[in-house]
């Protein structure tokens, strides 16, 4: 694998990962097939394995050896870098060793809608369980839902206008690599909300007051549950879209839950409901 040494600051590869790590979310080249920034060895290592394009890799002099066992392709640029030059590019407070420009994964609505990523669970595939992102604003909250969206068998996410990018730095490492495998699509309301409908897809909001307990709601169905900002919960104009409202009842003081945790615990509901459906089905064919 042959390392080609960087000294110098203008790099135009250091530029490009510095401005994707920067402002993931203001850089419109990510829309239009442009590179996004990586850091770390798991999430590089994690990438490889969902099969993204590896465009660049950063060592820091002396890490070599984290590079060892990983199966880069030949086509990749690996640039040796000395650590406080790649320091100075990486977005974190304690900057690791590693960085990658990779290729997004490019999803489509038949992807989100119908569960064919190979992450999705056969229950996703049977009927649609879809997160909407209306508003969150916390990285690491928003890579967390990814995934928990994983974890529990979603089809994937709709982030609707004024949620953060998926590809800022904080929500990737939160998501644990859950961002490379599972279908994400940026719209608005009224274009995925349209979609969702003309799929059968029924839409939940959720909502603290005035609104039906989780349990009680059919989730094993086809099914998509909007998370809203983590201080003003999902906005008037999207929430009126919506085909119901869903809450978790709390029997404790208080409010209301952080939105990461709201949407695991929705989740974690439909991928129960989900699994009784599938042992009673299994059972009644016995």
């Amino acid at each position: 694998m042959p390392l080609r040494i960087v000294q110098s600051k203008q790099n135009i590869r250091l530029k490009e990962l510095r401005r994707a790590l920067a402002s993931p979310g203001r850089d419109r080249s990510v829309l239009a097939g442009g590179l996004v920034g990586i850091e770390g060895p798991n999430l590089l290592e994690e990438a490889l394995r969902a099969g993204l394009h590896v465009a660049c890799v950063f060592i820091a002099q002396g890490a070599e050896h984290l590079l060892e066992g990983l199966r880069l392709p030949d086509s990749a640029d690996v640039l040796l870098v000395p650590r406080e030059l790649l320091n100075s590019a990486l977005a974190t407070e304690t900057p690791q060793p590693v960085a990658a420009l990779v290729e997004p994964p490019k999803w489509g609505w038949e992807q989100l809608l119908g569960g064919t990523s190979e992450a999705a669970s056969p229950l996703a595939q049977a009927a649609p369980l879809i997160v909407v992102l209306a508003g969150v604003q916390d990285p690491g909250n928003l890579g967390t839902i990814l995934r928990s969206a994983e974890a529990f068998g979603a089809t994937g996410l709709l982030s609707l206008p004024g949620t953060v990018s998926a590809w800022n730095p904080k929500a990737v490492r939160a998501s644990a690599g859950s961002l490379f495998r599972l279908p994400l699509i940026s719209a608005s309301a009224e274009e995925g909300f349209a979609r969702l409908r003309a799929a059968g897809v029924k839409i939940l909001s959720t909502a603290v007051n005035g609104a039906e307990a989780a349990d009680r709601i059919d989730l094993a169905g086809p099914v998509a549950l909007v998370i809203g900002n983590e201080g003003n919960g999902v906005p008037e104009e999207v929430a009126s879209q919506a085909d119901q409202a869903v809450t978790i009842p709390c029997p404790g003081p208080v409010e209301s839950l952080n939105a990461a945790v709201a949407a695991s615990v929705l989740l974690y509901e439909a991928s129960r409901q989900r699994a009784g459906n599938a042992t009673q089905l299994h059972c009644g064919k016995l």
